[in-house]
């Protein structure tokens, strides 16, 4: 089960450091300028927030998955991270409009990649939270 940790750290640091270009690949600055100064600054502090707390998660992981996987707090903040990555995986389909991506090629493939990945990682912590895993 480490491995499982080991790979899901490396994945979310990877996902947090992808952050960076979220800005000029949603074309933020254009988009958000008819918005007030403080929620085009929310924005941008809510993302670089989001991605430290997910690269914190996957260091989490790599640093520490023995202790996650085998003692009663590791446990317990795997099935919290489990039950944030369900979360995450309903906001994928309920959340966001699937004319986001139905008929896209690209978009349609990154929305099954992440609706896949939210799935592994809600699995993995969840099963191992509920000592379903080791």
């Amino acid at each position: 089960m480490e491995i499982h940790f080991n790979i899901i750290g490396v994945l979310l640091m990877g996902l947090a450091l992808v952050h960076v270009i979220f800005p000029r690949y949603f074309h933020w600055k254009e988009d958000l300028q008819p918005l007030r100064l403080i929620n085009r600054q929310m924005m941008l502090v809510h993302t670089f927030f989001i991605a430290v707390v997910v690269f914190l998660m996957g260091l989490l992981c790599v640093t520490s998955a023995r202790d996650l996987i085998e003692t009663r707090l590791g446990r317990t903040i795997s099935l919290g991270l489990g039950i944030f990555w369900v979360l995450r995986l309903l906001v994928q389909f309920f959340g966001y409009s699937s004319e986001l991506w139905r008929g896209k090629r690209f978009e349609t493939a990154v929305h099954i990649v992440f609706s896949i990945l939210w799935v592994y990682l809600s699995v993995v912590f969840i099963g191992v939270g509920l000592g379903k895993l080791n």
